[in-house]
């Protein structure tokens, strides 16, 4: 198995960084462009939340990528330094009251993008799956 890891500051701005990470793992590894699209959309999401909503945007604390590759499957685990959050109880992004919200939409689209997606350490911790 591959992996390579990252860890960046807590800023919006180190978004790119992520980008270029997800682009240097295609130049690398035989990721299939079928999937390309939806590993930068959902990875770049997810980093972001965690930036924004587990570390608050605080440039002390870090969020962590890793990518983990086998001829089957790209797996990309994000873990931030915040208190998590209670992913069992996740309000419906599709539901009438709530289609007028600017935000509330990541974790819906991740889930639709990604072959997997696992929540651990109190949503500390996401492992998103790609199926190759």
């Amino acid at each position: 198995m591959n992996s390579i890891k990252i860890s960046i500051p807590s800023l919006i701005e180190n978004i790119k960084i992520v980008e270029s990470f997800i682009d240097n793992a295609r130049e690398k590894y035989p990721i299939n462009e079928d999937i390309y699209g939806n590993i930068m959309i959902s990875v770049t999401e997810c980093v972001t939340n965690a930036i924004v909503h587990g570390n608050n945007m605080d440039g002390n604390k870090k969020v962590n990528l890793e990518l983990h590759l086998d001829e089957n499957q790209v797996e990309f685990i994000i873990m931030d330094e915040g208190k998590g959050f209670d992913y069992d109880h996740l309000v419906d992004p599709t539901a009438p009251e709530n289609l007028e919200k600017t935000g509330g939409r990541g974790i819906f689209i991740m889930k639709h993008l990604a072959d997997g997606i696992k929540f651990e350490d109190k949503g500390r911790k996401t492992i998103l799956t790609f199926y190759m």
